[in-house]
């Protein structure tokens, strides 16, 4: 029986473990990436490992998320990635040189290779045929340590693409596709592969929009065959060295199958708050539009901002429109200044932002209040864009800019023809913004750079025989780590400071949680299905963890905060019975009965409601070395322990 790219890609890189689907295993990992946002805690969790030099292949500190600087705080966040990226062997990205998932499918991302990064985007680099995921700060920092990396093996999706996409349709519109259909819990598990004849049609910038947006279906990862496509684009970087072939056997064997063809494909937008709400431009109709921001790592390709420029060449933006675009890359904002593109965006009256994350993490950009907002971002949760009372709508770059030009959604086939858009066959190659580490000789005199905004990862304790506390928070289904740990440019800065970021826990689903939770000194959340899902930030548990929570009972969790709450030696539970969760009120008096025998022996969790006189059996999806870990009381303290045997 022949192998999907998936599997090959797993098998080649397998430490531990048997690949059946739902068991976990250990994966050996080459590339490791960080983002400014989650980095600086990864770096103080790295230097608690007593790790002189990283043994990853290649690990690069990005700095693209903090990069409006109203204090102190962001400055000195980067001048400690950058410390110590210098002193441990890690490339060094710095502002200004562009989106991390951009820059590394751009200069470093190979065919074949394993990727974990501290951002859930990571899966953009699929796009190259990687096995990129997403991960927790502290998984990173255990990969670049030359730790292993786990995951329970993923079943295999395979996404049949024929025909080839319509004038006007994008790689947005096949990525909100399969969100419609397989909504944002359809991936949890799976792996998205993509083949079929349609394949050919797609560039490297269009693969890796499809990638990085997959991580909205809560999949592992999604992943594009290695083919002269991918070996044409990394010739244009000057990586031609860097191709492998990569594509399934023709005998593989997929758990799960959908088809799509691209030729029947139309503009499509996600409607406020979540993106699998999708439905087709014209569905939509002619809503008035406040605000057009192009960019993020999905949608700030050279190919993309071409595009954005031949349609608003020689036109102006609606006036009561603020259209906003921020290339992804030094390179890509350095060949639309050479070659033109960039002068049509700002005739057009576009704003020009630096390459950085900016509007889509909620740096700046927020719109009016009621305001509608179109942006070719990933996410549309509610209150991410720094206005609670916002519509974002996610969309093409293509429509986006018909958009702005109108003042009201767009279905941009109404322009007419669309315009000739002529690529580079090179690409301009200048990594003069990619600072190299020290030799390990120099780097033994280099000092590590502390500001005082960084504080001490939160210490956490062995799990207990018992554990007794109140629920002290009840939410529904479909809770985003936003909703745990809001972005925003007024938070962001205190990501290495999570003392002061407690402040903001929850605070979206209910402004008291902070201040209840610290006079009661502990509690449980009650959760809906697909609890975390989103972002990769580790601060959605390390966060709860300096408060005190000490575990989470949902119906079901999303794969990255899972292993995220597991890392901080938080319980992750799931109720036996989902329709328990009814029974249960915030305030409700509970108990965790032996739970440190239960897990020990592998039995169901009795959880008791003291105050309502109930027992609910709860279950839990955990690897021996998960539980040793949630004994320890997480991952550092396993970690430490494991090297002390």
């Amino acid at each position: 029986m022949g192998m999907t790219i998936t599997q090959k890609l797993i098998k080649s890189h397998l430490v531990s473990g048997e690949m059946i689907p739902g068991t976990q295993v250990g994966l050996k990992i080459d590339q490791t990436l960080t983002q400014d946002a989650t980095g600086t805690m990864a770096y103080l969790e790295l230097e608690s490992m007593d790790i002189d030099r990283v043994k990853t292949e290649l690990s690069v500190a990005y700095i693209d998320h903090n990069t409006l600087q109203t204090g102190f705080e962001n400055a000195d966040d980067h001048r400690f990635i950058q410390s110590v990226a210098k002193k441990r062997g890690i490339r060094f990205s710095r502002p200004g040189n562009g989106i991390c998932h951009q820059v590394h499918l751009e200069r470093f991302g190979k065919p074949g290779k394993t990727l974990i990064g501290s951002d859930s985007h990571t899966p953009t680099g699929g796009g190259i045929g990687m096995f990129a995921m997403g991960a927790g700060g502290l998984d990173v920092a255990v990969a670049m340590g030359g730790g292993t990396y786990y995951i329970t093996m993923p079943k295999v999706v395979k996404v049949n693409l024929s025909g080839k996409l319509n004038p006007w349709v994008a790689a947005k519109d096949v990525i909100l596709e399969v969100l419609r259909i397989e909504t944002v819990k359809g991936g949890v598990g799976k792996v998205f592969e993509y083949c079929g004849e349609g394949v050919k049609s797609l560039s490297v910038p269009e693969r890796a929009t499809i990638t990085n947006m997959g991580a909205e279906l809560g999949a592992t990862t999604s992943v594009f065959p290695s083919d002269e496509v991918t070996k044409d684009f990394l010739k244009a970087q000057k990586r031609e060295e860097d191709w492998i072939e990569l594509k399934a056997d023709p005998d593989a064997v997929y758990d799960e199958e959908i088809s799509i063809d691209l030729s029947s494909l139309v503009p499509m937008a996600a409607q406020p708050h979540m993106p699998d709400r999708v439905k087709s431009v014209s569905e939509i109709g002619k809503i008035k539009v406040d605000q057009v921001c192009i960019g993020s790592c999905t949608n700030s390709s050279l190919l993309d901002m071409m595009k954005v420029a031949a349609i608003l060449k020689g036109k102006t933006v609606c006036p009561t429109v603020s259209l906003s675009i921020a290339p992804g890359s030094k390179q890509v904002l350095n060949m639309i200044a050479k070659n033109g593109a960039l002068s049509d965006m700002i005739d057009a009256g576009a704003r020009i932002l630096e390459s950085a994350c900016g509007p889509c993490i909620g740096m700046g950009q927020s719109p009016n209040s009621k305001g509608i907002s179109l942006r070719t971002f990933n996410r549309n949760f509610e209150g991410r864009s720094g206005t609670k009372d916002a519509g974002i709508y996610l969309v093409s770059p293509e429509v986006a800019a018909a958009s702005a030009l109108t003042g009201y959604l767009t279905d941009p086939r109404e322009l007419g023809e669309f315009p000739v858009i002529e690529l580079a066959d090179e690409f301009i190659i200048n990594d003069n913004m990619i600072e190299l580490p020290a030799s390990p000789e120099e780097a033994k005199d280099l000092e590590i750079l502390y500001g005082p905004n960084i504080k001490p990862f939160p210490s956490s304790s062995p799990l207990e025989d018992s554990i007794e506390a109140k629920a002290i928070l009840k939410v529904g289904d479909d809770i985003t780590t936003d909703h745990i740990m809001p972005a925003g440019a007024k938070i962001l800065p205190y990501r290495s400071n999570i003392p002061y970021l407690s402040k903001f826990c929850f605070a979206v689903c209910d402004e008291s949680f902070s201040e209840r939770i610290k006079a009661e000194g502990k509690g449980f959340i009650i959760g809906g299905a697909n609890y975390g899902q989103g972002s990769s930030r580790e601060h959605a548990a390390l966060v709860p963890l300096y408060l005190g929570v000490k575990a989470v009972i949902t119906k079901s969790f999303a794969r990255i905060h899972c292993a995220n709450l597991i890392n901080a030696g938080i319980l992750p539970l799931n109720f036996v019975n989902p329709d328990d969760y009814d029974k249960l009120d915030q305030g409700d008096e509970l108990c965790l009965v032996d739970v440190k025998d239960s897990i020990i022996n592998d039995s169901p969790v009795t959880l008791k409601n003291i105050t309502k006189d109930e027992s609910y059996e709860l279950k839990y999806d955990l690897s021996q070395r998960q539980k040793d870990i949630i004994i320890a009381g997480g991952l550092l303290n396993y970690t430490k322990e494991s090297t002390r045997r």
